[in-house]
């Protein structure tokens, strides 16, 4: 007997998913140790220039990965306005996380930024006319809860990080939020070298007027930073494309286990209290609004195929 093509599908599916699961722990090595990179290069070095080069080396990075299997088709595409709009706003969100690693803890800087989820369902509201609903506004009320708990502790310059670290979670919640809006006629391919390329032009486009002449060394971790970014921003791609995000999403929280560890290792920050209670909070809210998302577009999934 026959199996059906559905059946086959999503048994294909459900069988990559400890491949995207890897994947997804690869690219939050990648992400913890870019960040980290990144931390070091800005107590000397103007952030612009820190992006400028791993935008540098990781537009490079990306094309290897991707053009050998799409060529110039990849750029195919009828949302220039929106690729341009998308990326220059992520471009700034950038700017203010690698702000907010040299001002404060890595692992603190990162769990306010894992709030993005958060504003994205906020974003997703406003310009995608999604409802909130009792169990979305009880996590977002949780994540607010968390991300006060994590930037409320310390010294002025925590406080002050954090209000970029937080500035960078907005901005990325809008960014993720027109993405999903995008991804109904862009690829992940053309959303992603669209975003290098974008990324690229408006860094490059500032870096006159923020640079200071690298050392060699200095120079050749800058590239590295783009190169391990890039390919973290690849695997993520690939994971996503592999497994639901249900199934994968929570793993991308590791990122913060990396990012506590190497800011141990070389910066000696022992994690709070307040980092610690506030960040599972965060990570709690966002793994719930990941999970209830997903369980959403199935339910209209499966109604779609019933109707038919």
């Amino acid at each position: 007997m026959t199996s059906d093509p559905i059946d086959r599908r999503a048994t294909a599916r459900i069988d990559r998913i400890p491949l995207g699961v890897m994947y997804m722990l690869g690219a939050t090595v990648m992400f913890a140790a870019s960040s980290a990179v990144a931390k070091w290069q800005v107590a000397s070095y103007p952030a612009i220039e820190v992006l400028f080069f791993r935008a540098l080396a990781g537009i490079v990075t990306i094309a290897v990965l991707i053009l050998p299997r799409t060529g110039f088709a990849v750029f195919r595409t009828n949302r220039l306005r929106d690729h341009a709009g998308r990326s220059t706003t992520q471009a700034v969100a950038q700017c203010l996380i690698v702000i907010a690693f040299g001002m404060m803890p890595l692992a603190g800087a990162i769990a306010i930024n894992f709030s993005s989820p958060i504003f994205a369902a906020l974003f997703a509201v406003v310009w995608l006319k999604e409802k909130i609903g009792l169990a979305r506004g009880l996590a977002l009320a949780a994540g607010f809860l968390g991300v006060l708990l994590v930037a409320a502790p310390g010294a002025d310059t925590f406080r002050v990080g954090a209000l970029f670290a937080l500035g960078n979670a907005i901005l990325f919640g809008s960014v993720t939020a027109a993405v999903r809006g995008m991804t109904v006629t862009e690829s992940a391919d053309t959303l992603t070298m669209y975003q290098m390329v974008f990324l690229a032009i408006f860094y490059t486009a500032l870096a006159p007027f923020f640079f200071t002449a690298p050392t060699g060394a200095d120079l050749s971790m800058m590239l590295f930073n783009g190169v391990i970014n890039a390919l973290g921003q690849y695997w993520w791609t690939r994971s996503l494309s592999m497994a639901p995000p249900a199934a994968v999403g929570p793993f991308y929280y590791f990122h913060l286990v990396w990012a506590i560890v190497l800011g141990f290792v070389f910066w000696g920050d022992v994690p709070t209290l307040g980092l610690i209670a506030g960040s599972a909070i965060v990570v709690v809210s966002g793994i719930f609004l990941l999970w209830h998302e997903s369980a959403k577009k199935a339910r209209m999934l499966e109604e779609a195929m019933a109707a038919n």
